[in-house]
């Protein structure tokens, strides 16, 4: 059986799906990293749980994203055999885990934009994306939650949590505004309302953003956002070291099944 990469669909809605479905996959795997390394039991199970959580969402878009296609493949197929270029995903997910609070903080800063975006997906005149965004408004909620509880506790907690944690939200900051980028061909799945602007939802997650970060007692980072390019295929080397991991069984075994 073969190995070769698949060739990434030119199709508008299939290129939008895979964008959300590839979030999803990226820091789902991020997150399963911390297996055996988070600083208590109870938070490995909590961030083991919520990677599965993005891994079903990723799964349950790459399988729409197949009907959608209609070219034979699966969801593995997605996840597995695609080049580095040929992931949409945005830079943010993909960034190294570093220490417990830059973890954290990543994980809130896109679940408090992801909160909005699958809430307003419940919309969509696409009724399998309304009924995915159904399901994940419910799971998402939760990982806001928990995100924002530690972020609190790290930020007013001892000298150096509350030192990480902010230098965390210093360095993460400057990738946050690619979540709220469209792309050109997108533009018709917005006027349809299959899809929607996500720039539309930047004032309600800057203003829950600006008050958590205050109760945390974190000042917000002056430098604009900056860092861009995933929507487009252009990852870090990170992105290549994280796709080698991913990838090693599929690429190695093909067609393996457990």
């Amino acid at each position: 059986m073969s190995t070769a990469s698949i060739s990434l669909s030119k199709e508008p809605l299939v290129r939008f799906i895979l964008r959300r479905a590839d979030d999803a996959l990226v820091l789902g795997h991020r997150l399963s990293e911390w297996c055996g390394h988070a600083p208590l039991l109870e938070e490995e199970m909590a961030l083991a749980n919520i990677a599965l959580d993005h891994l079903g969402q990723a799964r349950a878009l790459y399988t729409y994203a197949a009907e959608v296609e209609a070219a034979g493949l699966d969801e593995d197929a997605y996840a597995y055999r695609r080049d580095p270029v040929d992931y949409l995903n945005v830079l943010l997910v993909e960034r190294p885990n570093g220490d417990f609070a830059h973890t954290i903080v990543r994980l809130w800063l896109y679940s408090a934009f992801m909160s909005l975006w699958w809430q307003a997906m419940t919309g969509s005149k696409d009724a399998q994306l309304s009924a995915i965004a159904a399901r994940a408004v419910k799971e998402v909620a939760y990982h806001l939650r928990h995100a924002a509880n530690w972020l609190v506790r790290l930020g007013d907690g001892t000298a150096q949590s509350h030192q990480r944690t902010q230098m965390a939200l210093d360095q993460l900051w400057p990738y946050a505004g690619e979540m709220f980028t469209s792309q050109p061909d997108e533009e018709d799945l917005i006027a349809t309302g299959i899809a929607i602007d996500p720039e539309t939802l930047r004032q309600a997650w800057l203003t829950r953003i600006m008050n958590e970060a205050a109760q945390a007692l974190l000042k917000m980072p002056t430098a604009p956002f900056s860092q861009q390019g995933g929507r487009s295929g252009n990852h870090s080397e990170a992105m290549g070291h994280l796709l080698a991991e991913l990838q090693f069984m599929q690429r190695t075994y093909p067609g393996a099944q457990w």
